[in-house]
């Protein structure tokens, strides 16, 4: 692992504080490495659904039905 140094807000140290207090992380590299993660699913699902919107846009018109729309939105979802 890479080690470095950050320097946060007073907002946002309080909040890591707040966090950290829930027992739910060991630590603030945990949570702050927990929230990259999820950051990053965030944007994997932001950058497929903007594929999906503009193959729609310049094609008229998508093959898929409402269904499978559906079905492949909450894949990615809980992916």
């Amino acid at each position: 692992m890479i080690r470095q140094s950050i320097t946060f807000t007073e907002p946002n140290n309080k909040w890591l504080k707040a966090q950290m207090n829930t027992k739910e992380y060991s630590s603030k590299s945990e949570l702050v490495n927990d929230l990259i993660r999820q950051a990053r699913k965030q944007q994997v699902q932001i950058d497929w659904l903007k594929t999906k919107l503009e193959r729609a846009e310049n094609s008229g018109y998508t093959t898929d039905s409402k269904d499978q729309i559906l079905s492949q939105s909450k894949y990615l979802l809980n992916d």
